[in-house]
């Protein structure tokens, strides 16, 4: 097993807990599944000491609880903190949009483009995985655009959770147009459409997935 100095530890630790989510992120750690420092460390070739960190991020993100101090699982979202991140990036993702809107310039534009035509091949192969990574890549880019480091930092840890939800949706397609009435908005300077398109896209995704999530409706939202 690999043994890491001090300067190593971040960088796996960084390894590890990419694994770890990703594999929550596919379905193969499900809710409820016990992680063991002592199994996660063999499968990733490295000491105990990365595991345990990429433990506390994760317990951090919401990934995972602690039901006691020895046992850590796989987190079960529940009904409350699916509302309550979604509020949560309904506020920040119409902020978000404004602030790209004003500030875009047409090399980021282009990429923004171009991260919609990667979706748009990713949503026809029909693979949740790579739809989720790449609607999350064009939302990260208009958060890079929006050029608020405060912002970006508070999204950050919201973006696994994100990606997990987007796989959860059963029309890839309506996200994608969605989207692209998003990039077409940005791309007009269009500030107050581009920030309706966002709240509606965000309203309707928090929609679909309480619906897939909890075969529920959530509460009418004011306008």
């Amino acid at each position: 097993m690999a043994q890491a100095g001090s300067g190593e530890v971040g960088w796996l630790r960084d390894q590890v807990c990419e694994g770890i989510r990703d594999r929550i992120i596919a379905g193969h750690l499900r809710p409820g599944d016990r992680l063991l420092e002592r199994e996660v460390a063999e499968e990733f070739g490295v000491s105990r000491i990365p595991v345990r960190e990429a433990i506390r991020v994760l317990l951090s993100e919401g990934f995972l609880e602690a039901v006691s101090p020895r046992k850590i699982v796989v987190k079960q979202l529940s009904f409350q903190d699916v509302l309550d991140l979604f509020d949560l990036r309904e506020a920040l993702e119409v902020l978000a949009v404004r602030r790209a809107t004003e500030r875009a310039e047409k090399p980021q534009l282009d990429a923004l483009r171009r991260l919609l035509d990667t979706a748009r091949k990713a949503t026809r192969t029909g693979r949740a995985a790579r739809i989720s990574r790449a609607n999350t890549d064009f939302h990260h880019h208009i958060v890079e655009i929006a050029g608020n480091t405060m912002l970006a930092g508070t999204l950050q840890p919201l973006e696994g959770r994100m990606r997990w939800l987007f796989q959860q949706v059963d029309d890839p397609e309506a996200v994608w147009e969605e989207h692209r009435e998003l990039y077409e908005a940005i791309a007009a300077r269009d500030v107050d459409r581009a920030a309706d398109c966002a709240l509606r896209h965000v309203r309707h995704y928090r929609e679909e997935a309480i619906r897939l999530l909890f075969d529920a409706s959530p509460a009418p939202v004011e306008p």
